[in-house]
This record gives C-alpha cells, structure tokens and sequence, in this order.
C-alpha cells in the first residue's frame, strides 16, 4: 500500500480542502483510485493521507492536495477550480500549474485578491505586461474582460499611465440608441454594464464616480473614439466581435504614445447582421506575427463560471463542427451531381 502525507496548517485549511461534504476529497479519490483522509499531527497541525495501491495515483492525488493546499492561502476553492487542478494533474501538466503561483494583480475594495485562476489566464495577463496590444479571444466566463479591467487599474494605480478608457460596441441589432428612454448616458449605460461591474469590484463605486468626474476613467460606446488619439492611456474595447472591420480599423489607429490597448471578444457569440464580417475576426488574421502584438486565445478550460458553463461550450462547438460537416457533404453532393448531370 502507498501513502503520501501532506501538511495543512488548521483544521479550518483541511475543512477548505475536503469541501462541503468531502466533495473535493470525493473528486480525488473517484479519479485516481485512491483514499483520502484526514487526521491531526503531533505538533498540533493537521495531516492529510492519500493512500492506494498504485504509486503514480498516489503521488498525483498528493499533488492535487498539495496545490490546493497552496491555492486556500491566496483565493476561495471553487468546484470549478478544484476540477481545473485535478484534471491538469490527471493530464500531466502538474508543472504548468506552478506557473500561477501567488502573482496578485490587484486587491478589490473589500480585500479580495485578483488572481489569473488558470495556466491560459496567466498567459494572457503575462501577454498583456509585455506587449502594447493584445487580442484577448475566447468563450464566455475565462475571465477576458475582468483581467483587462484588471490589468488596467494596476497600471493607473502604479502610475504606468494617467487614465483608463474603456469602450464597447453599442449593439443590439445595430447602433439605435435613439430608441430607448433618457439622456445620452442612460441609453449607453446598459450596453456598458459589465464594464462598470468590474471597476465597482475593483475602486467602489464612489471612487469610480470621482475618478470619472476627473476624466481618468472614462466609459464610452465604440462610436466616440473616432478622430482622437490617446496618449498615455490603457485602452479596453470589448465584446470586440461586434465591431465592424472599419470600426476596429479606426479603434486600433487611435493608440498613442505610452498607452497599452487590449482587445476582447468571443468569435461565436457575434451580434452583427447576417452577412456583416466581424472586425476582430479580420484583425486576428491581418495582426498576426506583427512584433509588438499579441494574440492569446482561451479555451473552455480558462471558464471560471460555473462548471456547466464548459459543457455548454463544448456541446455548442461540437453542433457547430457537424453542421459544417453537413454543410460541406451537401456541397459535394450537389457538385457530384451537376458533374455526373453533364457527362
């Protein structure tokens, strides 16, 4: 019989590690065929055992434990990062998981650190220290936006730039703010409310309004960026798939000197009318290999949103590849048959 035995600091840290009814203990155990189990130390600590008959197992069981262990110190244990370690340790990527280490980017108002939760995430905060412009493309929930916004107020906070800009496509099915009720800032508001979840989170909500009262945080729809240039600033454009090629033209041109750009959407998920190109699209293609830019893609593995968040991904990815393999056999089919038609 194998065993490995993992220090834990409290009882409080092994009660975090096991989860709500041992379901991250239940987790280990069911995919590497191992026992987990918890009894005090001598010097008044807690011990964690993982026990089975295969050593491998064994010592990748240890390791999924010893990283949540590490993990509980910096940030809360979630079902979806707990399947997120398990299933790099299962994968052979155990070494990939070390590169997250304890990097905070920033602290929210209520204390909260803000760290990359997966390898892809701190690849793309790693993308958007070393590089001027960054296209940051991927699903829904792998944190794209929220680590821009991030990143931002860093910078701002570390003086790296004087104000931050964040802006977005205003569309629902075309630019008709016209329609709805109030002021101009009203009719932008809810296209641009995610933006101001993330800097609530981040500044509170009084110290975002006087940054904003200031000018060093601005907030705007795509459309008003045009005929500036912006010196000194880090800029954010998301949901960027809704941007036409001319207006990413027009939003990549605006970049000034000492400021940093970094550009967000997911390809799928496009509000555009039928026929219309996205203009992220066309910048990932043109960007590409141009020294100073980069491009970080995210997969379903960086979701941190609920677990089913991913499934839903893959399920969606998976309907998309038939239907284009439907697609393409109908073609030949068709094609097929004019041929055999003019023989």
């Amino acid at each position: 019989m194998e065993q490995r035995i993992i220090k834990v600091a409290s009882s409080e840290e092994t009660s975090a590690i096991f989860g709500s009814y041992d379901v991250n203990a239940r987790a280990v155990e069911q995919t590497f065929g191992v026992q987990v189990r918890n009894r005090a130390a001598d010097d008044g600590g807690d011990c964690i055992m993982v026990v089975g008959e295969d050593r491998e197992q064994v010592n990748k069981g240890a390791a999924v434990i010893e990283y949540l262990a590490n993990m509980i110190k910096y940030s809360q244990l979630s079902e979806q990062s707990v399947r997120y370690v398990i299933d790099m340790v299962d994968s052979g990527k155990s070494r990939e998981l070390a590169e997250l280490g304890d990097d905070c980017i920033c602290v929210t108002t209520k204390g909260k650190p803000i760290k990359a939760k997966t390898v892809g995430q701190k690849q793309y905060v790693d993308a958007i220290r070393k590089n001027t412009v960054i296209l940051g493309v991927g699903p829904a929930g792998t944190g794209k936006t929220f680590l821009a916004v991030a990143m931002a107020v860093k910078a701002l906070r570390e003086r790296q730039v004087s104000r931050i800009i964040l802006t977005r496509p205003a569309i629902e099915a075309g630019e008709k703010l016209g329609f709805l009720p109030g002021d101009l800032q009203s009719k932008i508001d809810p296209y641009l409310r995610p933006l101001y979840d993330a800097l609530f989170e981040m500044l509170g909500p009084e110290n975002y309004q006087r940054q904003v009262e200031k000018g060093i945080i601005e907030v705007a729809p795509l459309a008003y960026m045009r005929g500036r240039t912006l010196d000194d600033s880090f800029i954010i454009l998301d949901e960027a798939q809704n941007a036409t090629p001319e207006q990413m033209k027009m939003f990549l041109t605006r970049l000034g000197f000492r400021s940093k750009m970094v550009v967000t959407g997911d390809l799928t998920q496009t509000d555009l009318p039928t026929g219309q190109k996205s203009g992220l699209a066309a910048a990932v293609k043109i960007l590409d290999g141009i020294e100073d830019i980069a491009l970080h893609r995210f997969t379903e593995k960086d979701v941190v949103r609920h677990r089913l968040v991913q499934k839903i991904i893959l399920a969606y990815e998976k309907y998309e590849r038939e239907r284009q393999e439907s697609r393409t056999k109908d073609k030949k089919f068709h094609i097929s048959k004019r041929e055999d038609a003019h023989k």
